[in-house]
């Protein structure tokens, strides 16, 4: 169960689950050229929870994954540790990924999982990844999609969202390659790195998400409603420990 959708349990719809989740906040007070969506470098090793992120738990899985500020090299980071467990943390953010198109962030993980696999639901685990989730759009669904919606927001208060990126850690599929979550084609995601030849190792990531949404939607994306990190075992019952550094949406130059 190692996507947030096939994670959200029960009879709820994963899409209903993601809105909950997700749901729209207003625009930060960040300096215009930079959006901080996790400053842990700016905090306290120790403290509980980066401010703006929550929880993300599941009803159905008992183990979730600890998360905790720690220090290393001199620098706070966002440390998961995941055994046979999921759960991630959520910011709530909007942005405009025409004004923020770049997503920046740093990770670093201890190791892969052999059984890892993208296209199959009992791999879809990742020792690190990075959900980007788009707001609800209408104009992008047909009318059984959006009929479904409405039934969500009646239901829940909230619309789900549109769809989602998920920006991952593969264990053994090539960097670059996109695939639909094996559990919904509304998640696609995308290899940034694969293997265990970095591991150890931390690593500088920079994608462009109004390019990765074209790319895997077929049109312009809607607002970005929030962001997640999450390290998830459950599928594998494997273990993992990964760290998180900042994360920040930055404008076209």
């Amino acid at each position: 169960m190692g996507t947030l959708i096939r994670k959200a349990a029960g009879s709820v719809p994963g899409m209903v689950v993601l809105a909950l989740l997700f749901s729209v906040a207003g625009f930060g007070k960040e300096e215009p050229k930079v959006l901080q969506a996790g400053a842990f470098s700016s905090l306290s090793p120790g403290d509980v929870l980066p401010p703006g992120w929550e929880p993300m738990t599941f009803d159905k899985i008992e183990r979730h994954t600890r998360y905790s500020l720690v220090s290393e090299n001199g620098a706070t980071v966002l440390k998961a540790e995941s055994r046979n467990s999921a759960s991630g943390l959520i910011r709530k953010i909007r942005i405009d990924p025409h004004q923020y198109p770049i997503i920046r962030w740093r990770w670093r993980v201890t190791r892969i999982f052999p059984e890892g696999n993208v296209r199959k639901k009992a791999g879809d685990d990742y020792p690190a990844r990075i959900y980007i989730t788009f707001e609800y759009d209408p104009d992008k669904l047909s009318f059984i999609q959006r009929a479904r919606r409405q039934a969500a927001k009646l239901a829940f208060g909230e619309y789900p969202p549109t769809g989602a990126i998920s920006y991952i850690w593969a264990s053994t599929t090539p960097e670059g390659t996109m695939v639909p979550n094996p559990y919904t084609d509304r998640v696609m995601m995308i290899a940034v790195e694969s293997g265990s030849a970095e591991q150890n190792t931390w690593k500088e990531e920079e994608r462009n998400i109004l390019e990765d949404y074209r790319r895997a939607f077929g049109h312009e994306p809607p607002a970005v409603s929030g962001v997640a990190v999450m390290t998830d075992t459950d599928d594998t019952g494997d273990s993992a420990v990964s760290f998180y550094g900042d994360i920040r949406f930055l404008a076209t130059p």
